[in-house]
């Protein structure tokens, strides 16, 4: 039997066997990856993960479990583990089975065509793009990494309230690391691109891309420590934007988590600040019509000209909070438990270029590149301190690349102190984005 009879099948078992409503999740992902090094493939992997989870209300409590095995046996296995697991809660939540939304969007998330072109011609692009980087400049000695990536993801939500949804998405991602030598100074760059898209990957523009990045580090000079104003690029600025989420969700503010708690309706951020959640961004490889609970999803302001409208719920959160869902119940898989994500969360554009916003800098740093991002910040107060790379602006310009520099400050008086906001926008492949950020100072330390 096909997937959408085994759903129902299980479904009509569970209320069988007591249970008063059901839901069915079921996930396939299928990835093909390859590395090459000088030419030839380093590593070449193929893989496919699937299973399927149940979720229902059984004396008045929601119980869960999964699998990976889709026959008769995993469906009495599932719905014994639901009780069993439904019987070990300490109380009931009052969250049921949502009964489907009035309207869903409807958005293209995969592209047919993706998979239609053969591995070997993606491994030729690949070979292409890394030989043309290794003959743009004399200062290249190798890439360390040298990555093609493509996935294709299938989830489908059915419960026994008549609603039934599904989603199919597909992407492709590659990844170089280019390391340039300059005497004894040695350096590497890292550059990303993502699409659906084959036929508009261009192994020039993207080979000249990756060099350029790599090269520009070299030439490194120190500079005195202390606070500068700041540029944080855009693909930097994604970073920090994903690493500090946790304080949008609710659950988190419910749990005396997030400094965010009590403060929908007041500013925390900088009126230059407009913060969206957009599912159908045409930028992004992610995003759903529907949350892991099947709520609709929709494009929608977290933070509108510095005023947060909203944290992020899922229904369990907003029963508590008196108020709707916001459509951000997350599965982070067939096996995971109900959480809260956006879903492409980014931070919109300004006027004014990186350029200009450069040429407006008197003495300040360009932050490029933030590590530690997980080890160096704390979610609950906000603070962080995490090594950067960057470069020295004088006067309006790009001076030289600063030696190893550790920033540090505050994500909430970080918000708050953003003056301007470039036009160029960057998405992370999980769906942050950001263009780049003028920021009044950070503290900047150099080694």
């Amino acid at each position: 039997m096909n997937i959408a009879e085994y759903q129902e099948k299980l479904l009509d078992q569970a209320i069988e066997a007591g249970f008063k409503e059901a839901e069915v999740y079921f996930e396939r992902k299928s990835s093909f990856q390859c590395m090459l090094y000088e030419g030839q493939i380093d590593s070449y992997e193929t893989s496919e993960d699937g299973g399927l989870s149940l979720r229902g209300l059984h004396n008045g409590k929601m119980g869960y479990a999964y699998t990976e095995k889709l026959d008769d046996d995993s469906m009495s296995f599932l719905i014994d583990s639901v009780k069993a697991n439904a019987d070990v809660l300490d109380e009931n939540e009052g969250i049921d089975i949502f009964e489907g939304s009035n309207e869903y969007m409807p958005h293209e998330f995969y592209n047919e065509e993706l998979e239609t072109i053969e591995i070997p011609e993606k491994i030729e692009l690949l070979r292409l793009i890394e030989q043309k980087i290794r003959a743009y400049d004399s200062r290249i000695v190798t890439l360390d990494y040298c990555i093609l990536e493509e996935y294709t993801t299938e989830r489908s939500l059915t419960n026994s309230k008549n609603l039934s949804l599904s989603h199919k998405e597909n992407g492709l991602v590659i990844f170089l690391s280019t390391v340039v030598k300059d005497g004894e100074e040695l350096k590497t760059g890292g550059y990303l691109k993502m699409t659906r898209d084959f036929h508009s990957l261009n192994a020039d523009e993207i080979a000249k891309e990756a060099a350029e990045e790599a090269l520009a580090n070299l030439g490194e000079k120190s500079i005195p420590s202390g606070k500068y104003p700041i540029i944080l690029r855009a693909d930097a600025a994604a970073s920090l934007l994903s690493t500090f989420m946790p304080i949008l969700s609710a659950e988190n503010a419910q749990k005396d988590q997030s400094l965010l708690k009590g403060k929908v309706g007041q500013k925390v951020a900088s009126a230059a600040i407009t913060l969206l959640n957009a599912p159908f961004h045409p930028a992004t490889l992610s995003g759903a019509s529907f949350d892991g609970e099947g709520v609709a999803t929709k494009e929608q302001a977290i933070i509108l000209n510095g005023k947060l409208q909203t944290l992020l719920h899922n229904r369990k959160t907003a029963k508590k909070d008196g108020c709707k869902t916001t459509g951000h119940a997350h599965k982070d898989s067939y096996k995971g438990t109900l959480s809260i994500a956006p879903q492409n969360l980014y931070i919109s554009t300004g006027k004014k270029s990186q350029d200009e916003l450069i040429n407006s800098v008197t003495d300040g740093v360009l932050l490029t590149d933030l590590s530690g991002l997980h080890s160096g910040t704390n979610t609950v107060s906000g603070d962080f301190s995490v090594a950067a790379k960057g470069f020295h602006i004088q006067d309006g310009k790009i001076a030289s690349p600063v030696k190893q520099m550790t920033i540090a400050g505050n994500f909430f008086e970080f918000l708050n102190n953003i003056e301007e906001i470039s036009s160029e926008l960057y998405f992370l492949p999980d769906g942050y984005g950001s263009p780049s950020l003028l920021v009044k100072e950070l503290s900047v330390t150099v080694e």
